[in-house]
């Protein structure tokens, strides 16, 4: 059965600068990433059918294996929808030999202004099931923590 995780947080900035965290290099090679992560684009074009490839790689494999090699998790992305200073939408495959890994993900990332900032909403639809429940979350809260982080302290 398809799986669904979600994830929110309300960041201490104006939506236009959390919308731009989601579509710049490198904005989000400095928060997707992960607690024990680094990031980095192969290449990237965030427009309606543009795509990226995203190489994470661990910093301590031991702790957590990765799904294309022994220290990292290769992302191959599209973009279904961008709705400037709203929505992305991505369809994402992790490069994996490993079938528990196969499938593509579909990750909304939603900003919405309210009182204290701006709402973060995703969702990640068609979770692969060799993706744990309990590890997402942690992943999204993490990142989510590191947007607040880089966006909180910046002018």
């Amino acid at each position: 059965m398809a799986r669904t995780d979600t994830a929110s947080r309300v960041i201490a900035a104006a939506p236009d600068r959390v919308y731009a965290a989601l579509v710049d290099p490198g904005a989000l090679t400095a928060w997707l990433p992960p607690d024990g992560m680094t990031g980095r684009f192969e290449r990237f074009d965030a427009k309606p059918g543009g795509s990226y490839r995203l190489v994470l790689t661990y910093a301590d494999a031991s702790a957590a294996p990765g799904k294309t090699t022994a220290d990292s998790d290769v992302v191959e992305a599209h973009f279904v929808d961008i709705v400037p200073g709203v929505r992305v939408v991505q369809a994402v495959t992790f490069v994996s030999d490993d079938p528990a890994q196969a499938g593509t993900m579909t990750m909304t990332w939603e900003v919405t202004a309210v009182e204290q900032g701006t709402r973060v909403e995703f969702r990640a639809e068609d979770v692969p099931a060799g993706i744990s429940a309990e590890d997402h979350a942690a992943g999204l809260t993490s990142s989510l923590t590191n947007l607040a982080e880089h966006l909180e302290k910046a002018p």
